[in-house]
């Protein structure tokens, strides 16, 4: 195998079915919708960035190394036991975590400022297919289960819902949402516990029945999903390409390009800020031969009458 880096690797794809893309690396969808609420940047612990309402009734943490990528709260009080949590795990597109925080953030600004009657401490209904219901209406099927849940399948079979319709507490998994083969890095999962408003996960099945694709990257996609999913070059085709093979130099930019660009979005992380560190030294270091070769360069530059005669090698 080469070692060479492959061309198109960082090449912009659609990728389709959305809910097999897998994450692009970075929080931002999922922060989107509430990008005007505090944001709180944690240095210690697992959770390195914290989102919260104004009155920190909703929580939104993003725990950038571990299994569970987002952990999602609401409470009636700052202070209070959560009365609901949503997690998604590393795999899960951000895209489908946005369904969450859109309906959360909608739900906030229709409420009462420090009030308990958002709509998003509700209860949850007493009719499973509430939750579900957009899966339903793009063709999901109910499967066979064990008594106590239904299971709803996409079409493909690479996705599906699990539902406890028993729901053995209030802190107790009663939805899951999976898609992908079963594997560390192939498997999605999204998981709400029982009192969690049907309406707010009615919101991001929503987003997984859409047939909308997500743009990644070509690296991005896991190598045992390239046969399950359909990519699409963003931009137009390419014509003939000019062989050249990509210097040391090259290779050391397109990294530094990469490792900036991950580090200037949040969250920080100890190695993003080494990377830019990394990055203001090499600024420095351009400035400074500039600065050393600015004067030699206009000297060279200006006639002059007794220049001593130039001998070749």
């Amino acid at each position: 195998m080469s070692a060479l880096p492959d061309p198109f690797r960082h090449e912009e794809v659609l990728v389709s079915p959305m809910y097999l893309a897998g994450s692009n690396g970075t929080g931002d969808a999922g922060f989107a919708p509430v990008a005007h609420w505090p944001h709180h940047y944690l240095d210690d612990g697992p959770c390195q960035l914290l989102v919260t309402s104004p009155d920190q009734r909703i929580r939104i943490g993003w725990f950038g190394d571990d299994f569970e990528l987002w952990r999602i709260t609401a409470a009636e009080e700052a202070v209070a036991t959560p009365r609901w949590t949503a997690t998604f795990n590393h795999v899960t597109p951000a895209e489908i975590v946005a369904g969450l925080t859109s309906a959360l953030a909608r739900d906030y600004a229709e409420s009462g400022p420090y009030e308990n009657n958002g709509r998003f401490l509700a209860e949850p209904s007493l009719y499973w297919a509430d939750a579900v219901q957009p899966l339903l209406d793009a063709g999901w099927h109910r499967g066979a289960a064990k008594y106590g849940t239904v299971e709803i399948t996409a079409p493909d079979g690479l996705a599906g819902v699990e539902i406890d319709t028993l729901r053995g507490g209030r802190d107790a998994e009663a939805v899951m949402l999976w898609a992908g083969p079963r594997g560390w890095g192939t498997r999605a999962e999204a998981v709400f516990t029982a009192r969690t408003p049907s309406h707010l996960i009615a919101a991001t099945t929503a987003v997984m029945a859409s047939s909308a694709p997500v743009i990644r990257e070509r690296h991005m996609i896991h190598r045992e999903m390239e046969p399950l999913v359909t990519l699409t070059p963003v931009g137009p085709a390419a014509g003939p390409l000019v062989s050249r093979s990509p210097t040391p130099l090259d290779v050391r930019r397109t990294a530094v390009t990469e490792a900036v660009r991950r580090a200037a979005r949040a969250p920080r992380t100890a190695a993003d800020l080494r990377v830019m560190a990394a990055q203001s030294r090499t600024t420095s270091s351009a400035q400074k031969r500039s600065s050393t070769l600015a004067p030699a360069a206009a000297a060279a530059a200006r006639p002059s009458a007794a220049s001593a005669p130039r001998h070749s090698r």
